[in-house]
């Protein structure tokens, strides 16, 4: 396992930290970043898609020069490495904000790859076809990242994030995972087969599943940005929704543990091997055999003795089943695999319900601090001010109901929401009408389902009824021009519409607003929590004439 080191980090006994709402309670930021896959079809002579991807972002380089810039909805856009268009969603409060804001970043990829097919058919044919993939795997083998960035208060070490939260992140994935074709079968993530570090500062030439890279984009010694690299790419509102809000709840814990000097319980369920796990969990369709080697299981075993609510996975197969190794292992050297106990070797159901029972504990605790994060009583749960039945028991009633239907065998009642079941609902019943698909053409069909500007897969379930959505098409559209109103993006989103309107020469980023010329002036954002204008900011707008 990789040394971590966290310069920034304070000892709680060292210092106090400073008495603020943000410190003090549960409130946080999130973020999405989507890294798109581009590809043409139907062409009358071989296109790359690095010229394709260029072609979308022309109307960019027309307004800002630049294939990076920030947008009047405060969210960033810009081409990655290997030609891989990104957006990253404006800071939002809550994660139903943050659905919205990633639901409009796909609308704006659509847009633009709608414009470049419109010029590409010119030269290229009639039947050129822009397609934007939205997932994480292209048929080359390439993998692309969604990233999830969460705001987290300093205090809270490095090696709580490893040992507390990366068991979550990969069992979490039963409900959160896109689903894979590959030539071996059918995998419950895109990105398990890709990730080659449990942590790490890079992001290229490894990939971890969550990287420690230190850059907060907030007062770097009140907070620090995780940055979860492990996560698929979505089409299911549910499944972002729940992967944001599930994980803001965990994270409340292991803050407020770490704020009290206490145990969070989650360290029981650190993993011996989180790359074996991270696989088990993915190649295990049924959800319910793959069994994971824990780095301590007799500490697993007493926190388990507190939670007497916890509900385990109550499958009667074989006590050692998939994970890497664990059926071969041979304590006793008689060449026979040695039996372990359940409690030794937990599927990944019985972890999620272990973080599950914990959470719940937690929320019963701490209801009224989680429902009001000192910004004029708006709820900090999970959902956010967008839905009606907003509250931390409505996220923790959708998680429980996920893991119950899957403990029960009833996946196919989860087809509405969970991405990888989705698609391999109907991958299973196309092969079933037709047993001669090839490989090819069902990962054809795959790739249809992410397919963001001219796929018709998923907006046929959708128009069918057959996957949930819990936005409206009026909050992407406003999502499209508009930043969330409570944090600093509404500010960035100003100040960006009214450089475009001066035509003023101008820079930005999560933190920094520069007018360029003909003078120049500056202000920082260092509060992503803060909406309301300083005295630095008045002074950039008014040199812009507003």
């Amino acid at each position: 396992m990789p040394q971590l080191r966290d310069s920034g980090t304070r000892s709680l006994h060292a210092a106090e930290p400073v008495p603020s709402a943000e410190m003090d309670g549960f409130c946080r930021i999130f973020g999405v970043e989507t890294e798109y896959g581009v590809a043409v079809t139907g062409a009358s002579r071989p296109v790359d898609a690095g010229q394709v991807a260029m072609t979308m972002f022309q109307p960019i380089v027309s307004r800002s020069r630049s294939t990076n810039t920030y947008l009047s909805n405060g969210s960033r856009l810009y081409l990655d490495v290997g030609s891989h268009p990104e957006y990253a969603t404006a800071e939002a409060r809550y994660p139903r904000e943050a659905l919205v804001q990633d639901l409009a970043g796909e609308r704006v990829m659509r847009n633009l790859a709608l414009k470049a097919q419109t010029k590409l058919r010119e030269s290229y044919g009639e039947h050129a076809t822009i397609h934007v993939f939205k997932n994480n795997v292209d048929s080359a083998g390439h993998a692309f990242g969604c990233h999830e960035n969460y705001l987290v208060r300093r205090f809270v070490p490095l090696e709580a994030i490893e040992h507390q939260l990366l068991p979550f992140l990969i069992t979490r994935q039963l409900y959160t995972g896109a689903g894979r074709m590959t030539p071996d079968g059918f995998q419950i993530t895109q990105r398990a087969d890709f990730l080659d570090e449990a942590v790490s500062s890079a992001t290229t030439r490894s990939r971890p599943m969550v990287n420690t890279r230190d850059e907060p984009h907030a007062d770097p010694d009140s907070f620090r940005r995780l940055h979860v690299i492990i996560g698929d790419s979505n089409r299911s509102q549910w499944a972002t929704w729940m992967k944001l809000a599930v994980t803001h709840l965990v994270l409340c814990v292991i803050e407020e543990a770490a704020r009290r000097g206490v145990p969070s319980g989650f360290e029981a369920c650190a993993l011996a091997d989180a790359g074996a796990a991270n696989r088990a969990v993915s190649h295990d369709v049924t959800c319910r055999k793959a069994r994971l080697a824990l780095a301590d299981p007799a500490a697993y075993r007493a926190v388990g003795e507190s939670l007497p609510h916890e509900r385990p996975d109550t499958d009667s197969g074989s006590i050692v089943d998939s994970i890497p190794g664990a059926a071969d292992s041979d304590s006793d050297g008689d060449g026979n695999g040695d039996a372990v106990d359940r409690t030794d070797m937990p599927t990944a159901l019985d972890i999620q319900y272990r973080y599950l029972a914990i959470v719940e504990r937690f929320v019963g605790q701490h209801m009224d601090a989680l429902e009001d994060d000192g910004r004029d009583g708006a709820a900090v749960d999970g959902i956010g001010p967008l839905a009606s039945d907003a509250g931390p028991s409505h996220v923790i009633a959708e998680w429980r109901s996920a893991l119950d239907a899957l403990r029960d065998g009833r996946i196919d009642d989860l087809a509405d929401r969970v991405d990888w079941i989705a698609k391999k609902r109907v991958l299973d019943a196309l092969k079933r009408r037709r047993p001669d698909a090839t490989f090819a053409q069902l990962e054809q069909f795959e790739l249809d389902y992410h397919d963001i500007a001219n796929g018709r897969l998923y907006d046929s379930l959708v128009s069918r009824g057959q996957l949930r959505e819990l936005v409206t098409t009026s909050d992407v559209e406003r999502a499209i021009h508009e930043p969330p109103a409570d944090t600093r993006a509404a500010l960035r989103g100003r100040f960006v519409t009214a450089a475009l309107a001066a035509g003023a020469q101008f820079s930005a980023d999560w933190t920094h607003l520069t007018v360029t010329a003909p003078q120049r002036h500056e202000a920082v954002l260092l509060d992503p929590f803060d909406a309301d204008e300083t005295p630095e900011f008045t002074r950039l707008m008014e040199s812009l004439g507003r």
